[in-house]
This record gives C-alpha cells, structure tokens and sequence, in this order.
C-alpha cells in the first residue's frame, strides 16, 4: 500500500534557537515517508551553520534574501515535491510523532485535505490551551465568515491544489490560502486530534491591527462588505470573556 510523501516546509529568520527546537521536533515523526524543507531569509545568526551540518530529516534548505514570509513560503511550496503540504514554522512544533501515520497508513484512497485542533504554547514553553476559537466539526471555506477558524499549522494541504500565497498581504496572506486551499478542495477530513503546537509571538501577533485589516479586506473579497461587517459586529458583541483558550478536556 502507497504511503504520500509528506513536505513539511519550515520558514525562518534570524530564529536559529526556534528553528532547532522545531528541527528537532521534526526528527521525532515516526513517517519515512516525509520531507523537511527549510527556507531561510538570509539569517546571520547561525542559521545558514545550523542547517549545513544539521542533516536528517532536512532534505532541502536554502539561504537568501527574500520578499517577506509569504515570498518564503513560495518558495517552499516551489521546492516541494511531496503530495502533500504542511507549514510548521520555527517555533512552532507537530504535536504526535505518530500523526502522519495515524492520518495516512491503513488507507487506499486519501482526502484533499485534512486538518484538527491547534495547542498553543507561550515562549518560554509553557503550554496554555487550545485555540479559543472552536473548531468546525465538518470544515468548509464558509466557515471563514467567522474567522481563521483552523490554525495555519494544523492543515495539511494536496500539493495538487495549494495555491501560492499573495505577497500583495504581508501579514495575513495565510488566511486566504487556507480559504482557497478549501474552496478548491472535494473531500475535507476532520481529523480529530490536535496537529500542532503553535508558539504565540508570530508577526501576525507582532503587528495585531495591520494583520486584522488584511483580513477584513480578505474577507470582504469573498464575503461582501455587508456580511464581513455584519460577521465583525457579531464577534465584537458575543465574543466570550475570560480566558484566551480552551482547557484541552474541552
């Protein structure tokens, strides 16, 4: 029975302790059937070193001046040659070694798409919860009316399908290549487990108000300006208090 190839694409800069943790993160997964690509912006921070001696699982890295993260990750979805995509970025972490083959073994034929829940981690390691924002139990673009409702780290993609991202955004491009990612997509598969483990502090927590404008302009590109605003007022008005995130029996 054929197993897909993997490509798990890492994007970094000047993150070389982060980009460590995360390679030896990815080292764990209990998959053959993966690759590991690196896109480096041209760091100097022992980046470049790192990844000359790191070998396994690294099947391919590179180190040079680019356009921002979106351009990077272009990059790597250029290099690519596995069935399926999945971004984890340095910092950020696959949370069972044992997903791939848990998603992937056992079956003959697969979905375009599958994804699951997103554990958030602060910087110091400390586990928080899982996302606030609740997961839909049947996944579809639609759902993006309330928001990024599946975390970026916690989809993986058919390469068949993905589209590039549109360095045009600078911090939410992310946001419409999961949403067309599912508009293009004919099968959608819950996993029902948690995939990754995402480190708060990314640019888009960096550069909060810009990240959010992106996203609206996003969401009235496929919703229509009524329907955004309307999905906005209704955030702002019902969005529950207390905690950023859910207990992890929830």
């Amino acid at each position: 029975m054929n197993h897909p190839t993997v490509s798990v694409i890492t994007v970094t800069y000047n993150a070389v302790d982060e980009l460590k943790a995360t390679l030896d993160n990815l080292s764990s997964i209990d998959y053959p059937e993966m690759e590991v690509i690196v896109i480096d912006g041209g760091s100097s921070d022992g980046t470049k070193e790192l990844l000359a001696g790191y070998g396994r699982p690294v099947s391919y890295w590179s180190s040079e001046r680019d356009n921002g993260i979106y351009d990077a990750m272009n990059k790597g979805l250029l290099a690519a040659e596995g069935e399926f995509i999945w971004f984890i970025n340095a910092g950020d972490f696959v949370h069972d070694p044992e997903v791939l083959k848990k998603i992937f073994y056992g079956k003959r034929s697969f979905a375009d798409i599958y994804y699951g829940e997103t554990l958030i981690r602060s910087v110091d390691g400390e586990i928080l919860g899982l996302r606030k924002k609740k997961l839909p139990r049947n996944l579809q673009w639609t759902d993006f009316i309330n928001g990024m409702v599946v975390c970026h780290q916690s989809i993986i993609v058919r390469r068949d399908i993905a589209p590039e991202y549109d360095t045009v955004y600078r911090y939410a491009s992310d946001v419409e290549w999961v949403l067309l990612s599912l508009k293009k997509a004919k099968s959608i598969e819950n996993t029902g487990m948690i995939l990754s483990e995402f480190t708060e502090g990314g640019t888009s927590t960096k550069y909060k108000k810009e990240s959010l404008r992106e996203r609206f302009r996003i969401m009235t590109k496929h919703f229509g300006i009524i329907p955004t605003l309307f999905a906005h007022a209704k955030f702002v008005i019902c969005s529950p208090q207390g905690s950023k995130y859910r207990p992890l029996n929830k």
